[in-house]
């Protein structure tokens, strides 16, 4: 038997947001303080998981609270990844708020590998938004080395070792070069705001996603930097092969790039 006090604490931090085929249940928001560059800044801090149990789809009730919490042991959750949203300052409300869909990189965002941009993309997103005064970063975990996940990544990371770029590894696994989808983060980032953004990317596909969905992205913010030898061809790679916008403002990818 669940305590009642238990219930009545967690359903005041759930929210059920419906899509077409599956719910997401938004766990939030939480006080996460955070050390960004030696200072602490507090973010909210919000998860959510994606159900198509009926019996987890209920309306937003102390039962269908009840129902989940029982549900958690079960479902394994440790085994896969969730996604999850850093929020600051008063994201719901300010006239203009970035924010930054970020794929989940193991290698970069744990290890600091220089394979990749995706380290300093996420800790450089994560410090425009603060001193934006709001915005929000979507840390997306099924996002992992385009779609395919660490697995197939750590396959892909050997195929580049002996000369296929990142777009040729994935097609060789076979892939597609990016099947990333953002329409779960998208209804997420739909029920925390309704007005306009700023995105943070290099990648339109990113934009139309948003755009195609009915968010009002009123402009985009490019993200390069980090370069360096272990990651010129990744780099030159979404520029030439996936379509990033190569119009930098934080580092230099055009004709002459600056190796650090």
């Amino acid at each position: 038997m669940i305590k009642p006090d238990i219930i009545s604490i967690l359903q005041k931090k759930i929210k059920k947001i419906t899509m077409d085929e599956s719910t997401n249940i938004l766990v939030g928001p939480i006080t996460l303080p955070v050390n960004l560059d030696g200072e602490t800044v507090t973010f909210k801090w919000y998860n959510w998981l994606k159900v198509t149990d009926e019996e987890l789809l209920q309306e937003d009730s102390p039962e269908a609270t009840e129902a989940l919490i029982k549900r958690l042991s079960s479902l394994n959750l440790a085994e896969g990844q969730q996604s999850s949203v850093l929020v600051y300052g008063d994201f719901e409300g300010s006239e203009d708020a970035l924010i930054r869909m970020h794929s989940i990189c193991h290698t970069g965002d744990i290890f600091g590998s220089k394979r990749c941009d995706c380290g300093f993309q996420l800790h450089q997103s994560m410090k425009m938004i603060v001193e934006h005064g709001s915005g929000a970063l979507f840390y997306l975990a099924n996002h992992e080395g385009r779609g395919i996940g660490l697995f197939s990544k750590a396959m892909a990371y050997i195929l580049q070792e002996e000369g296929y770029d990142t777009v040729e590894a994935n097609l060789e696994l076979g892939f597609a070069d990016d099947s990333r989808n953002y329409s779960d983060a998208i209804s997420v980032l739909q029920h925390l705001r309704h007005k306009p953004v700023t995105l943070i990317t290099n990648n339109p596909r990113k934009l139309d996603a948003l755009k195609t969905a009915g968010m009002n992205v009123v402009k985009r913010v490019p993200l390069w930097g980090d370069v360096s030898s272990f990651n010129e061809k990744y780099l030159r790679t979404k520029v030439t092969r996936s379509g990033h916008l190569n119009d930098d403002t934080n580092g230099e990818l055009r004709d002459n790039i600056r190796i650090v």
